[in-house]
């Protein structure tokens, strides 16, 4: 079934963002889009490249509004042990949400209930808290903050558009398409 429109679940969660522990909530993240970027583990081998990667393009997310939570179901103590044992992670400015009770892995559909592991699953989430867009992959295979960073430009765009979409590999700037019967079978 699909998650598309679903809301947020309410949820309280242990962080570590900025040195600090925080307890982050569902409304914290109301009013304003968010990504929750699932990962499976901390100290493990494609999720620091991921990571890194997103706190590279961390303050273009937060310049279009955007928060980014990373979630493992890992503690807040893990996330804070990692951050201070590796240079990448070290980089992270975003919240590091710790889900080892599995809440937010099951809410969102990614727990892998025999490992206690969450999928890789990104979930784009408007600023009511419905999920406008996600895409999961498996474990091996590492995901682009690029593309991410653009689906959320595009889903910001159709929310303030609407009688607008973006097609194939759309760009800020680029042209659009307005729906109708003539554009059907055309492009």
């Amino acid at each position: 079934m699909s998650m598309i429109n679903e809301e947020v679940a309410d949820f309280s969660v242990q962080a570590f963002q900025d040195g600090e522990f925080k307890t982050v909530t569902k409304d914290d993240v109301l009013g304003k889009w968010s990504v929750f970027f699932f990962y499976p583990a901390d100290f493990t081998f494609v999720c620091p490249t991921e990571l890194e990667d997103l706190a590279n393009k961390y303050d273009e997310f937060k310049a279009a509004g955007c928060e980014i939570y990373s979630v493992s179901t890992d503690t807040h103590f893990v996330h804070k042990a990692w951050h201070d044992a590796s240079e990448r992670i070290q980089k992270i400015q975003y919240p590091m949400l710790a889900d080892p009770t599995h809440a937010l892995a099951r809410d969102f559909e990614v727990l892998i209930e025999e490992d206690g592991l969450a999928e890789r699953g990104s979930f784009i989430v408007n600023p009511d808290g419905k999920i406008v867009a996600y895409e999961v992959t498996a474990g091996n295979v590492g995901r682009n903050a690029d593309e991410l960073f653009r689906r959320v430009q595009a889903s910001q765009f159709v929310a303030e558009h609407g009688d607008e979409v973006c097609p194939a590999k759309w760009q800020p700037g680029a042209e659009t398409l307005k729906p109708s019967l003539d554009l059907v079978g055309q492009l």
